[in-house]
């Protein structure tokens, strides 16, 4: 018997588990906060309406903003990870723009989760201090793979790195609003034109 089969085929299921439970009370978060208000929400009511005990909620999420979060700091993540899919010798900026446009084409179609996100941040501008702390988590890590990207003896690498990691999250945050209210044309393209007038 192959007990390393096994390991594996458990470990997966209990993560996937987890990200079951942290989706739950992520959308059980933002739900409440749409139909009830920020300010009336509680851990208790999210966890119930999760079927999740308060501990649980707790092993995930630090707060409900955090829990609110959750779903915009995984599309951020998302990022990243496509940007690392991208083969080595693919020039920085060519790089950004392909995972760019594979992030893009996944967001085509206004989903719902992320318009009701946007409209409850411009109702409770309290929320906007843990937007940007998402932004500015998934910020460093995009840097990061950037930086990986460049040459080991640029010596401005770093602060290229950081600079155009910022840029771009501030491009795309700026283009999905665009998009949300105006959505006349797929995300991809209103995406890749903000990027364009950035580049110069």
């Amino acid at each position: 018997m192959d007990t390393t089969v096994d390991l594996d085929t458990t470990v997966g299921l209990r993560e996937r588990k987890k990200a079951a439970t942290r989706q739950a009370l992520h959308e059980a978060a933002l739900g409440l906060a749409i139909e009830h208000g920020l300010e009336r929400l509680t851990v208790e009511a999210i966890a119930d309406a999760a079927s999740v005990s308060r501990r649980t909620f707790s092993n995930y999420f630090a707060n409900k903003e955090e829990a609110i979060f959750h779903g915009h700091r995984a599309r951020l993540r998302a990022i990243v990870d496509l940007l690392r899919a991208q083969p080595e010798d693919v020039p920085v900026r060519n790089a950004l723009f392909e995972a760019a446009r594979a992030f893009s084409a996944e967001l085509d179609g206004l989903d719902p989760a992320l318009v009701a996100q946007r409209r409850l941040v411009r109702g409770h501008p309290s929320l906007v201090v843990h937007q940007v702390a998402a932004h500015s988590a998934v910020e460093r890590e995009l840097a990061d793979e950037l930086a990986s990207r460049m040459p080991a003896d640029d010596p401005e690498a770093a602060l290229r790195a950081r600079v155009l990691s910022a840029a771009f999250l501030t491009t795309l945050r700026a283009a999905t609003q665009h998009w949300i209210e105006n959505p006349d044309r797929p995300l991809s393209d209103v995406l890749l034109s903000a990027l364009r007038h950035v580049a110069g």
